[in-house]
């Protein structure tokens, strides 16, 4: 599980509804995350005098200090982007309300990825809502339907379905590359969320330590690959990440799989990552 809380509030601070997934991990850093759904907000302009921006920022610091005493954990960085380039990422999106989502996630999900899929719980859950302050409250089999994306519901069936298949498959490439230092492979959803791994060696938690050691994930084009540095318990592993190119649509958002490969440092894997891909592509494609 890579996310452990969802809220959906207004940008008065209405709070509408808050899904508990799964406790975070003990010591594991963790993203809040803010996605704005609001009304217009390209036309918003802040004209704060020096003082009066000051007392907003020392209200807003003091807040965020005493939220994160009373849940339990430690603020250590606020991330603040240009609102001109969001702006211009969202000039064709036209919202009616004021909703804001917030969702607590593992740090090394792709941002773009977990706002599509933010996206996608609000327009086939919340916009029917707004305005949110006189709502009806959300339904079961609509609290379904939001977990179901957050969990990658489609990415994993896919994989179930063809689970005998992917699983000798797997077996067997460990075993042919096992000499030259591979010892794990894991399906990830578009986010890279692990939904499943393969080998003795790795685990789905040691799969989240891993990729959290990682940093910053590159775009990747389809059917490429790139390889990063990591370590688990002090042990340094080379990480091989690759964009499938194949996976589920939903709703018209198309979520493609990523492989990884996690081998010994210096180990060389050659044209492997791509043989493995078209294999699996043929299978879940």
């Amino acid at each position: 599980m890579t996310f452990y809380e969802l809220s959906v509030i207004t940008n008065t601070g209405y709070p509408y509804y808050n899904l508990k997934l799964k406790p975070p991990p003990n010591g594991a850093k963790i993203l809040l995350r803010f996605f704005d759904f609001t009304h217009n907000n390209s036309e918003r302009v802040a004209n704060l005098d020096p003082v009066s921006s000051f007392e907003l920022n020392a209200g807003l610091v003091s807040a965020l200090f005493e939220f994160a005493r009373n849940i339990d954990k430690k603020i250590e960085n606020l991330e603040f982007r240009s609102s001109k380039k969001e702006v211009l990422e969202n000039n064709d999106w036209n919202y009616e309300g004021d909703v804001l989502i917030t969702t607590q996630t593992e740090p090394y999900l792709l941002h773009k990825s977990v706002k599509a899929k933010m996206k996608l719980i609000y327009d086939n859950v919340i916009a029917t809502k707004v305005p949110l302050d006189s709502a009806l409250e959300i339904l079961q089999n609509e609290e379904d339907t939001i977990i179901e994306i957050l969990t990658d519901l489609e990415a994993r069936k896919r994989i179930k379905v063809n689970e005998n298949e992917i699983d000798r498959l797997a077996n067997e490439f460990l075993t042919e590359m096992n000499s030259y230092g591979l010892h794990g492979i894991c399906i990830n959803s578009f986010d890279l969320s692990p939904i499943t791994v393969y080998g003795n060696k790795y685990s789905l938690n040691d799969v989240d330590a891993i990729l959290r050691n990682i940093g910053i994930f590159p775009n990747i084009s389809p059917l490429e690959w790139i390889y990063r540095q990591s370590y688990i318990l002090n042990e340094q592993i080379w990480v091989y990440i690759i964009k499938s190119g194949v996976g589920p649509t939903i709703n018209g958002l198309f979520e493609p799989y990523f492989y990884l490969l996690f081998a010994d440092p210096q180990s060389y894997l050659g044209e492997f990552p791509g043989k493995l891909t078209t294999k699996f592509n043929q299978i879940l494609g």
